[in-house]
């Protein structure tokens, strides 16, 4: 990615800690970051109608968690729980957004990052409730 758009992205990022067990989004809560996780681990889930909540995916260090920021209607796709105490880089989303609708180029390129992002998240969560619930007829 061109340095000066690192630097910007730089610039919209904050480094947080989170505890063991905190939940940093909930389903259909407003979106308006992403985080890199530095060290620690995230759960990603999707919460049920009834009964507990399904992991889809435990992330660790180096990745990126959240693209609900980028795509309308700007809402939490999934829940992410921390499972391990984590040290994450939080991304200003709107000052990222914000950027690439100014700039086409910068969104052209982070748009393709996180469009691959989102169809492997997608893929594994599709996966993940086929195990998990394995309906009669679901392929």
């Amino acid at each position: 990615m061109n340095p000066e758009y690192l630097r910007f992205l730089t610039e919209c990022g904050k480094q947080i800690s989170v505890a063991t067990n905190t939940i940093l989004f909930r389903y259909g809560e407003p979106a308006e970051r992403f985080y890199l996780i530095r060290q620690g681990h995230i759960k990603v889930e999707v919460p049920a109608i009834a009964g507990p909540t399904l992991e889809l995916q435990n992330l660790g260090p180096g990745s990126i968690l959240g693209w609900s920021w980028l795509i309308s209607p700007y809402r939490w796709s999934f829940q992410a729980r921390v499972t391990e105490a984590a040290q994450l880089i939080e991304f200003d989303g709107m000052r990222v957004r914000s950027k690439c609708e100014a700039d086409p180029r910068f969104g052209y390129e982070l748009l393709k990052r996180f469009a691959t992002l989102m169809s492997e998240r997608l893929r594994f969560a599709r996966e993940r409730m086929i195990e998990e619930w394995n309906p009669p007829g679901f392929a």
